[in-house]
């Protein structure tokens, strides 16, 4: 069963959360924070974004904060500290300069730091790192790679571990690890590229068992990057080379009719069971056939998001316990954001889980935790000292 929702008195905090202690031999000093954001995959302006929002909000009384970009080639660099920089401005939607210092994390534990290097100089350490915020959406960041330099470090890092991250990333595996814990989700079918190549029928065949409409997916891509909703057997050949251009494994998903749920799962305190938020609804309006990229992140497309949604309590309640059981039945730590579709009759259904949900300006997930009484500097605050008090390793 899902934990109680948080609820703050007016004025009040949800929690107060004690800064890390420093060992009596040490001198005192603030936790170091590494804000890495942008990555490889095509999600990098959302990692951006998202960046941008929360170096807006950390509090800098608490934390050094050191941000760390990477480049679409994979470059790390040190990045301006200045959260403006990272907005949408426009239509033009930002990226990583990778004109700053070149930055390397040693996978050597005994250092846990960052070096800087630059040309003609002889390369100098920046400092200890006592906590990662990996900001990074889909391949390269959320799939558990970054989790693993990470944890060869011996850098404690919000989210999820190597696992987890790597589990809810493919959505093929995702889904079957999630049925196999009493976890409903919609009928689908994984392409592999081996199966494309060779059995494109037999991929035709499974579409059709689907029925149509139906949706095809890059397994492992998120912010519906690469999604096509497709009416009719003459369009999934497009389809699925438009989601091979993001990821070379293909999810078919049929089309559940129902409301599009989303719901927030933070790690409970002190080894505690998983809290879950208030349920939100996205309404998807304009020209839009389904919560594309573009409803998500631009202005003026129409969509709009009930926080809370006005769903029966018993619905409600159904959607936190599931996800709940989705953020265990995968060992997510940190947080998530569960999706779910509920049907007419109150059937609820999962969709997808999101090991490191955006923290943009209109994400769900910071708004659904605000709802239940964790404001936003909070909720940074709150994911930064769990994974503070969380070891590296196997746990």
């Amino acid at each position: 069963m899902a934990a109680s929702i948080p609820v703050r008195p007016e004025g009040q905090p949800v929690r107060s959360v004690p800064m890390t202690e420093q060992p009596p031999d040490q001198p005192s000093r603030k936790p170091r924070v590494a804000v890495v954001f942008g990555g490889r995959s095509t999600e990098h302006a959302v990692s951006c974004i998202s960046a941008g929002s929360v170096l807006a909000v950390i509090d800098r009384d608490a934390y050094d904060v050191v941000p760390i970009g990477i480049s679409h080639d994979g470059r790390w660099v040190l990045a301006a500290d200045e959260p403006g920089k990272l907005a949408i401005h426009g239509g033009t939607l930002p990226q990583v300069d990778d004109s700053g210092s070149a930055v390397v994390l040693s996978g050597d534990p005994t250092q846990r730091g960052l070096e800087v290097r630059e040309a003609g100089k002889v390369p100098h350490a920046l400092g200890e790192v006592d906590v990662v915020l990996p900001l990074l959406h889909g391949p390269y960041g959320e799939d558990g790679t970054i989790q693993g330099l990470l944890e060869l470090a011996g850098v404690a890092y919000v989210g999820s571990g190597v696992f987890a991250s790597a589990a809810a990333m493919d959505k093929g595996h995702m889904k079957a690890l999630l049925t196999a814990a009493g976890v409903p989700v919609g009928p689908h079918a994984v392409v592999t590229p081996r199966q494309w190549a060779t059995d494109k029928a037999a991929v035709r065949e499974s579409a059709e068992a689907l029925g149509y409409p139906l949706f095809v997916k890059p397994c492992r891509a998120g912010s519906s990057v690469g999604i096509s909703k497709v009416h009719a057997p003459d369009g999934l050949d497009d389809a699925i080379e438009r989601a091979r251009s993001h990821d070379p494994r293909v999810v078919l998903e049929a089309a559940i009719e129902g409301r599009e749920i989303e719901c927030g799962v933070l790690e409970g305190l002190d080894g505690g069971a998983p809290e879950a938020s208030v349920p939100a609804e996205v309404i998807v309006g304009g020209d839009h056939e389904f919560y594309d990229f573009e409803a998500k992140y631009l202005p003026d497309e129409g969509t709009e998001l009930a926080v809370p949604a006005n769903l029966h309590a018993d619905v409600a309640q159904r959607v936190r316990d599931l996800a709940c059981l989705a953020f265990d039945a995968l060992s997510c730590e940190g947080l998530a954001r569960v999706d779910f579709f509920v049907q007419r009759d109150g059937t609820v259904v999962l969709n997808e889980v999101n090991t490191m949900p955006g923290f943009t300006p209109v994400s769900m997930f910071p708004l659904m935790w605000k709802e239940s009484g964790l404001d936003y500097p909070a909720l940074v605050d709150r994911l930064l000292q769990t994974a503070l008090r969380r070891s590296t390793g196997l746990r």
